[in-house]
């Protein structure tokens, strides 16, 4: 199936495409609020977390139901629906190397779906600071 916009209109489209997610940024607030101080987005770190915090080896991830194909909320587009097949493959191949590799070296790395945050804000924020708490009482050891 053709495009119905000219390949520069997608391409500016493509280009308006915020790389944190407003998602991303009430996370981050949330955190931020309640004194934890992390990175987000660390290029220098594998996979580009969208949260990190090196002392403690905290990774921490948040996947969109879409563009990660969550089982519960995933959807194909209708559209060239072979492109988007082998899309969410890659990108579910992707999430697993990247989960790996902080296990192989004994990371703490945590993945949120989209809906966990939409469905509980507070506990999900919770559930993070519960997490970091945790990793940051191991690194003492």
């Amino acid at each position: 199936m053709a495009d119905k916009v000219s390949k520069e209109i997608r391409s500016k489209n493509m280009k308006a495409i915020k790389s944190i997610s407003i998602l991303e940024g009430l996370v981050s607030k949330a955190l931020w609020r309640n004194g934890l101080r992390f990175r987000r987005n660390a290029k220098d770190l594998f996979g580009k977390p969208d949260i990190s915090i090196k002392k403690y080896k905290v990774v921490i991830f948040i996947d969109s139901c879409f563009w990660h194909y969550c089982d519960i909320h995933g959807r194909y587009p209708k559209s060239n629906e072979d492109f988007w097949k082998e899309k969410f493959t890659r990108n579910k191949r992707r999430d697993n190397e990247v989960t790996e590799y902080y296990k192989d070296k004994d990371w703490n790395i945590l993945r949120i779906w989209e809906h966990q945050i939409k469905q509980d804000f507070d506990g999900t924020i919770e559930d993070i600071m519960d997490f970091i708490n945790s990793a940051r009482n191991l690194s003492k050891r």
